[in-house]
């Protein structure tokens, strides 16, 4: 089992800087000034999602982005051709494959990999072969993890959602058995020798527990962090994220 006090990675999600720009247009604000703000408040990656309708990041700022931090890329992205053909061609430190319905509002439970073995096995290849760390979004579903090692993933990144529901609802015994689940996804994959992120929905108050689990090493959170930087500023949340997160380690 991981090492409890292990240092757990956080990567800052900028996706919702560009969702900002893009409401006005222009240029302002910067996603790359987010994300060098980010590496100086001592975020351990950069996470941005490139959507088929390219309603936020766009791929314009994946180029700036990767040229101007010295942090891993960690791109976000639809199991699609067109996506595939990007990640390629830019080779980003890692790759997470995340479902995407051009209605929704943000990322709607885990990837479907048990029914999607082969294509998910043949779509993976090529990613790895251009050196990209490959993750698969998915539910805490020990079926889906599994399924996960078997097409060629290295890492699983376990969709909390639903956990963040149960906690903002206040459903104490709904969100305790979804935790007992993420616990059991989590040394699942370890068993299996993938590497477990997390993220969705993660906040202040919510927080600790995910970063208590022992596998977990990296957690991704980006909407909660730009939201609360309008109030505090993006280093300060950042840095207090950090310090949750760490408390949650001791």
């Amino acid at each position: 089992m991981a090492a409890q006090n292990a240092h757990l990675r956080l990567g800052v999600n900028i996706d919702h800087v560009a969702t900002l720009r893009n409401a006005r247009g222009g240029t302002d604000p910067d996603p790359v000034r987010a994300a060098l703000l980010a590496q100086n408040a001592g975020a351990d990656g950069i996470t941005l999602h490139l959507r088929e309708d390219r309603r936020h990041i766009r791929d314009a700022d994946l180029d700036a982005v990767m040229a101007a931090v010295s942090l891993p890329v960690n791109l976000e992205m639809a199991a699609t051709e067109e996506m595939q053909r990007i990640a390629v061609k830019h080779r980003p430190h890692a790759v997470c494959l995340v479902p995407e319905r051009r209605e929704e509002r943000t990322t709607e439970g885990g990837l479907e990999v048990a029914g999607d073995q082969n294509r998910l096995r043949d779509y993976i290849a090529p990613l790895r072969a251009a050196g990209a760390r490959v993750s698969l979004f998915i539910a805490p579903d020990e079926s889906q993890v599994e399924a996960a090692a078997r097409v060629g993933a290295q890492i699983v990144e376990l969709h909390v959602g639903a956990y963040a529901e149960h906690c903002a609802a206040g459903n104490d015994d709904a969100r305790d058995a979804e935790l007992r689940k993420l616990f059991g996804a989590a040394a699942l994959g370890y068993e299996l020798g993938l590497e477990v992120h997390a993220g969705h929905g993660l906040n202040f108050v919510n927080v600790g527990p995910i970063a208590a689990i022992p596998e977990v090493v990296e957690l991704n959170i980006g909407h909660f962090l730009i939201g609360e930087a309008m109030f505090v500023g993006l280093e300060a949340a950042i840095r207090e994220m950090r310090r949750q997160m760490n408390l949650a380690r001791l």
